[in-house]
């Protein structure tokens, strides 16, 4: 690690922490994932040997325009440290949620790159297994046309077509029938992810959502869905069929990856198709609500529910306010809410402590 210096600190999740740091010898800006490993088979604090060498694995194995670079490996007693290509230009929703109009054929240029990537990964049988806003990256916001990259392969995993992978992991609004159901999963869970993505990112609504975490995976089991007029009234045929093929409930009917690059809305094969892309647009009033409502759930809450123990300490040791019930009602709300956007506050507490 005395190659390189830390700069500061990028981001946090659950058991890693990422910092953007430099390369001495060449000035080469990156970033640094910091990984927390597991002390003992016991422990569930920290990531396990064996997934730490998974992701490594697949990240050394991997080079695509459109997906993140795996610089150097280091390890210390406590942590595993990647250095990473450092992508800079934020997530993909926030860029397109300050545009004031988008058409769908302006949509699909950047959802082309996402399936390029998914295309590479696919074609070496690696499922990235957490398709979502929050990985899908732009490598430089600031260029003409912003490249793409997929990132945080912390749950990807290789494919063996001769035996059957089961596991229960991903975030609930992205996964898939099967996941939900503790069936085999495969490279087709990938492809439900990026259906939803299309979705959300035309309608500015999240397709399965529901009031709970338990009523949002029983609408992925269902595949209850539908094109509200409202969210959808100026979507093409093209980017609705597009979307029905992907969030299909059998994975082997579900269109492939291959399958998705050749579809029409993506590939037109005449002029009236290439023509209803550049007459259909985004929903950019929901889009940009929606970007807004997940900006708040995913960065201003977490900071809330870690800052929110001071807040009481400083009320409740207040003689004056001790009784007070307007605080009690206050507290008992912020957990309600705590619980209604499906916020782990041990992992939000544990993450920022990892800072």
């Amino acid at each position: 690690k005395s190659e390189f210096c830390h700069v500061f600190f990028a981001g946090s999740g659950q058991f890693a922490v990422v910092r953007k740091c430099q390369e001495k010898s060449t000035g080469t800006e990156y970033a640094a994932k910091f990984i927390r490993k597991r002390r003992s088979k016991s422990s569930r604090r920290g990531v396990s040997k064996e997934d730490i060498e998974r992701e490594v694995s697949i990240l050394k194995e991997i080079r695509h325009p459109n997906i993140v670079a795996l610089h150097e490996v280091f390890e210390n007693k406590v942590e595993v440290i990647l250095i990473l290509e450092l992508v800079a230009g934020g997530e993909l929703f926030d860029f397109l949620a300050e545009k004031e109009s988008l058409t769908e054929e302006e949509a699909t240029e950047f959802l082309r790159q996402i399936l390029d990537g998914v295309s590479y990964l696919h074609s070496k049988q690696i499922a990235h297994f957490d398709l979502k806003p929050e990985n899908i990256m732009l490598l430089d916001s600031t260029v003409p046309h912003p490249r793409i990259k997929i990132i945080d392969f912390g749950l990807a995993h290789k494919i063996d077509f001769g035996h059957d992978f089961k596991n229960i992991f991903g975030t609930p609004e992205f996964v898939a029938p099967e996941v939900v159901n503790y069936e085999p999963i495969g490279l087709e869970a990938d492809m439900w992810s990026i259906g939803v993505i299309t979705y959300i990112l035309l309608s500015g609504a999240s397709p399965f959502l529901g009031d709970s975490k338990q009523e949002t995976l029983a609408n992925v089991s269902a595949v209850n869905y539908s094109f509200e007029e409202d969210f959808f009234s100026n979507t093409s045929c093209l980017a609705k069929d597009f979307i029905s093929k992907l969030l299909v409930k059998d994975p082997k009917k579900r269109m492939t990856i291959w399958d998705s690059l050749q579809h029409p809305w993506i590939k037109p094969k005449d002029k009236e198709q290439a023509l209803s892309r550049k007459e259909s647009a985004v929903n950019m009033e929901k889009f940009k609500r929606f970007a807004a409502r997940r900006k708040w759930k995913v960065t201003l809450l977490p900071s809330l529910v870690v800052h929110m123990p001071f807040f009481f300490f400083f009320f409740f040791c207040n003689s004056s306010f001790c009784c007070s019930n307007k605080v009690i009602d206050f507290f008992f709300f912020f957990l309600d809410f705590a619980q209604t956007v499906h916020l782990d506050v041990d992992k939000v507490l544990y993450a920022e402590s990892s800072a």
